[in-house]
């Protein structure tokens, strides 16, 4: 199995079990897939312009949030492009609640991902997205809270090494609290039409 391919073997990592479960329950008709899942917190982080970013700017705003790093080779950039596009397309049909979401890309690679790094990687996919950074602790942190699973792997070639980790966009209410995942996996039609059902 190449590098690769174990990274996408661990892309339903333990979120998406725990939405599994949550599922399970059969929450009531209308009432989010994750409500009332212990996902989420305060974090303090440094965006792609180097400035101290907190949850609490975030406040009052739907929050779309994926983990992953720049030096991803194929599950990041594709998760990333296709949450995007999705994105997109609910901003062309519904620009004023397209406004209250802010996209976020939270790096599990501290180490290289610094916000010069942030920066151009973001800017790749929308203007709208954020990229936020950290020390080791900061991003151990807020990985945690988020349910989010990541580990250094050796690898062969330039890189010296990759990031197994979930691969699990998620969308966050006004209030922080989790709403649902957002399908990136099925395409940007699916994240459109699962905006367009949460986004007040």
């Amino acid at each position: 199995m190449n590098n690769g391919s174990k990274i996408r073997a661990l892309v339903r990592g333990p979120i998406l079990a725990a939405a599994l479960l949550l599922s399970a329950c059969q929450p009531p008709a209308g009432e989010p897939p994750l409500a009332g899942a212990a996902i989420g917190g305060p974090f303090t982080l440094t965006d792609q312009n180097g400035r101290r970013v907190s949850d609490g700017q975030f406040a009052g705003q739907y929050r779309l949030i994926y983990f992953g790093y720049t030096y991803c080779p194929d599950v990041c950039p594709t998760t990333l492009q296709k949450l995007m596009s999705g994105f997109s397309k609910f901003s062309q049909a519904a620009p004023d609640r397209a406004a209250k979401v802010q996209p976020i890309f939270i790096t599990v690679d501290p180490e290289r991902d610094t916000p010069a790094v942030m920066k151009s990687y973001v800017s790749a996919f929308s203007p709208r997205l954020i990229g936020l950074t950290g020390t080791d602790a900061e991003v151990a942190k807020v990985a945690k809270a988020y349910a989010v699973y990541y580990k250094k792997q050796e690898a062969q070639g330039a890189s010296g090494y990759l990031m197994d980790h979930s691969s699990a966009p998620m969308l966050f209410g006004p209030d922080g609290a989790p709403i649902a995942l957002a399908p990136a996996d099925e395409g940007p039609d699916a994240v459109a039409r699962m905006l367009d059902q949460w986004v007040k």
